[in-house]
């Protein structure tokens, strides 16, 4: 069922999206609770529709019918109301490859400077801009009111665009507003930190640091004055709100924004585990803690199958089999201006080594692509 193409290819919304993966993955591993149970709560994140907007093709199709290999779209977006344009400022594909029993995830930069399609639903008509702008472009419908099913549309033509993956399998967005809830249902997750970093944003004690009065406008890079979290490498067992700042933090990082991608994907698949685990999967008031949060931040695109058939697709897959895959790039001047991000020279290759089922073969021959830290 996978498709390819013939060009190349997060906190809150920085978070890596990839959460809809995780979701996947569990649903399998927690089937042992029973069919029934996973269906009722997993029914109210199954959106209904296509990525390319309209009504889901193929409804009766059956779990039996996904094979490998896919291609999974998955985008955090800040919670926001209908009033507000969306930006993906988290942005990931999963691949599974034929043999259903993988997965390997990377990270789309947020400031990815790309060329995004017109979109005559919105009237835009295509231009250059950072990649989480796709969603805004394309999530207008009206009276100043936003659809963030319609912006997943544009962002996936976008990151189809970029990747050459003509279409995707299915995909998701996560709204985190919900989503801490998801790792408060869990009580916390248990994660390696692989760098020291200090918070931007919150204070030792977790309360938000105040703002230098002329940045009230979020006119300033470094608005924040104060104390600061400090996390430090180490294995550690975080609280939610710990969790979610670390992976939102960039500034003062070495790699900057590439560092955070690689956090992201890190706490994801940390997050996959602890799901996944016998305190999450055998304690039934636990598990649907968590089925209720994921169901409240989770909007899913199934391309005419469920949750719970993706699930059954790819339950032979671990949280042991997940690759993480940093991409390579950096700044994008011009004129002495900072555009965006651009990619580095090489990443073409990784693209079509997605499109064509051999990712396993082009890290055996480009090692450096693999996040060592995952």
């Amino acid at each position: 069922m996978g498709k390819s193409g013939k060009r190349r290819a997060p906190w809150w919304a920085r978070l890596s999206a990839v959460f809809g993966a995780v979701l996947m993955v569990t649903s399998g591993g927690v089937l042992v609770t029973g069919r029934t149970l996973i269906a009722k709560y997993t029914g109210a994140m199954d959106s209904g529709s296509s990525i390319l907007g309209g009504p889901a093709a193929g409804a009766t199709k059956a779990a039996a019918d996904i094979k490998g290999p896919v291609n999974i779209l998955l985008a955090g977006i800040d919670p926001r109301d209908t009033k507000t344009a969306p930006l993906s400022d988290s942005i990931i594909v999963a691949h599974v490859p034929a043999s259903m029993d993988q997965v390997y995830l990377f990270s789309i930069p947020r400031d990815l400077y790309v060329e995004i399609p017109p979109f005559p639903a919105t009237g835009f008509g295509g231009g250059s801009s950072k990649i989480n702008a796709a969603m805004s472009f394309g999530s207008a419908v009206g009276d100043g009111r936003h659809d963030v099913k319609q912006g997943f549309t544009l962002l996936a033509k976008t990151v189809s665009n970029l990747t050459g993956i003509s279409e995707f399998d299915s995909g998701a967005i996560i709204n985190f507003g919900g989503f801490k809830k998801i790792v408060e249902a869990m009580d916390g997750v248990t994660m390696t930190i692989d760098q020291n970093v200090k918070s931007e944003h919150l204070q030792p004690d977790g309360k938000p640091r105040p703002k230098r009065p002329e940045c009230a406008d979020n006119s300033c890079d470094h608005p924040y004055v104060g104390p600061q979290k400090t996390y430090r490498k180490g294995t550690y067992h975080l609280q939610a709100w710990e969790a979610l700042d670390y992976v939102r933090q960039r500034y003062g990082l070495p790699g900057g924004d590439y560092d955070r991608q690689r956090h992201q994907q890190q706490f994801v698949k940390a997050m996959a585990k602890q799901a996944m685990s016998k305190d999450v999967v055998s304690d039934p008031a636990t598990l649907l803690k968590v089925l209720d949060a994921a169901g409240d931040s989770l909007t899913f695109f199934g391309e005419g199958h469920s949750v719970l058939d993706w699930g059954l697709a790819l339950r032979n897959v671990s949280t042991d089999d997940m690759t993480l895959i940093k991409l390579p790039g950096g700044a994008l001047m011009q004129g002495g201006r900072y555009q965006g991000e651009q990619l580095a020279p090489g990443t073409d290759e990784f693209f079509q080594a997605v499109r064509e089922d051999r990712i396993a073969e082009f890290l055996l021959d480009n090692p450096e692509y693999v996040s060592r830290n995952g």
